[in-house]
């Protein structure tokens, strides 16, 4: 507007001399007349334009083109509305739509023109300055370039897990098999250790082993996730869905990290994970140090130790166990609680109940509101059983257990004869179980009579060649005295026998 007030100016006082004028404001004689046609079409001059503000100049100068007699304007807000909220809606779509309630409209372009300048017109499409604190603020994400690393003699994608503090722009990268629920926890322990402390928020996508639900107002975090981050007493404020801008330092540090570590690998071949990390350790080590663009000085590590550092909340004393939380486990009948195809018992008062459980790569630990009420050592295969007798009731614990080694404990306290007498039922039985339960009679008569009595049955038992239990009871409800047994020793002495004197 200031060059063509100009040459307004300069016709009113050097006429029609179109090159004086040019030479005058410093542009072409062609693009001198176009702005005198359109001056004279709008009927202004240099006192008229004066007058006028540059905003009503350059309406009057540049009107926009008239529409075509009859042509349908498309409600442009209730399109834009469309494309908001359906994801899989296009322009294309909506313009053929469009088209076929007004075949006379506009065409694709024009429709696309103006729909953009609508946008823009309504304040779409603008970005938001975001201000980041020391410390506030460690946004996470995962490179979509991979690594090819050949392991076991096959080649597998490498993912690229990566951080960004946005306020110094201190950069995290290493390589992980998957993007699963182990790596991506793992990933964030050891981006904390190399930070040497934690900032106050994590800012993650919404990939389900972060996000187990997506929502502005309400996420709902994955259980695991939300283990670790309670573990470093952090928090977790996840970006819009398909809201890049959201985290728009991590979002750089993807773009570096592709360009000054990925890309200087690219003829390189890696045979493990740990090869592959150690050669993006220096380069991720080169990145944080080289010098920032203007007008920005210093390099991210030296503005991360100067500011950010010190913003950072310690680390926990202890280390944290990486794990899986299975929230709402249904304690079964039997008084266990299933994980990953295995059973794990838990106190009996629990049974029906629902409890929290913890894996990690060696325990199963149990929690019911908070409190853990049973830890076990990880079961290795499946349909296998861990089961502690004090889980057990009473009557259950007394019936598991009733095993050989404590039936003979018991028979031994009672005296030898009884214990000999049980170790024959135990071994004269087609199966273990048809003597324990024979010598479980024997116990029980224990109970009903003295040791004595039950020695002096069971000697008796064993001189007779006796194998139940049935015969002992026999003895002892007889009432008979229990004479002791006579002893193979020869015929011994009576006045009827001769004995070997007689035949001398």
């Amino acid at each position: 507007m200031r060059r063509i007030r100009e040459v307004l100016r300069l016709r009113a006082e050097l006429g029609a001399n179109l090159s004086a004028i040019a030479v005058g404001a410093g542009l072409a004689r062609s693009t001198v007349r176009g702005y005198l046609a359109r001056a004279a079409a709008a009927g202004l001059d240099g006192g008229a334009a004066e007058r006028l503000s540059d905003t009503a100049l350059e309406a009057a100068l540049f009107p926009p083109p008239a529409l075509a007699a009859g042509r349908a304007v498309p409600d442009w807000a209730a399109i834009d509305q469309e494309l908001r909220r359906h994801k899989h809606v296009t322009r294309k779509l909506l313009w053929l739509e469009y088209k076929a309630e007004h075949p006379d409209g506009f065409a694709f372009s024009q429709f696309k023109s103006r729909l953009s300048e609508w946008q823009k017109a309504s304040g779409r499409g603008l970005s938001m300055r975001q201000v980041h604190h020391a410390g506030e603020t460690v946004q996470v994400d995962y490179a979509g370039d991979t690594v090819s690393v050949v392991d076991g003699g096959a080649a597998r994608a490498a993912q690229i897990f990566v951080a960004c503090l946005p306020c110094s722009g201190l950069i995290y990268a290493e390589a992980s098999w998957t993007q699963s629920q182990d790596d991506w926890l793992a990933s964030h322990v050891r981006l904390f250790a190399f930070l040497g402390g934690v900032p106050a928020k994590v800012v993650p996508d919404n990939l389900k082993v972060g996000v187990t639900h997506a929502s502005y107002y309400d996420p709902v975090i994955n259980a695991s996730y939300a283990g670790l981050i309670k573990h470093y007493a952090t928090a977790v404020v996840p970006a819009r869905v398909r809201k890049p801008r959201d985290k728009p330092g991590v979002e750089n540090g993807v773009l570096q990290a592709c360009r000054w570590l990925l890309a200087p690998l690219r003829h390189r071949q890696f045979f493990s994970l740990a090869e592959l990390n150690a050669a993006i350790a220096p380069l991720l080590a080169a990145l944080n140090d080289k010098p920032m663009a203007p007008p920005r000085e210093g390099s991210r590590r030296g503005l991360f130790e100067a500011v950010e550092r010190a913003a950072l909340k310690s680390l926990p004393t202890e280390p944290y166990v990486l794990g899986q939380w299975a929230i709402a486990a249904t304690v079964s009948l039997d008084y266990h609680v299933a994980v990953e195809r295995n059973f794990y018992s838990v106190p009996h008062a629990f049974a029906r109940k629902r409890v929290d459980v913890f894996i990690t790569r060696t325990a199963v630990q149990v929690f019911h509101r908070g409190e853990r009420v049973a830890s076990h050592a990880r079961l290795a295969g499946h349909n296998r059983w861990a089961t502690l007798s004090e889980h057990m009731p009473p009557a259950h614990s007394a019936v598991a257990n009733r095993t050989p080694d404590w039936v003979r404990g018991q028979a031994a306290r009672v005296g030898v004869a009884t214990a000999a007498y049980v170790e024959r039922l135990l071994t004269g039985r087609d199966h273990v179980e048809q003597g324990v339960r024979s010598c479980l009679g024997i116990l029980r008569l224990a109970t009903r009579t003295s040791a004595e009595q039950l020695e002096a049955a069971c000697i008796r038992a064993l001189a007779a060649g006796a194998s139940s239990s049935g015969f002992v009871e026999h003895l002892l409800k007889s009432g008979r005295p229990l004479a002791e047994p006579l002893i193979e020793d020869g015929p011994g002495h009576h006045g009827n026998i001769r004995g070997s004197d007689y035949y001398h």
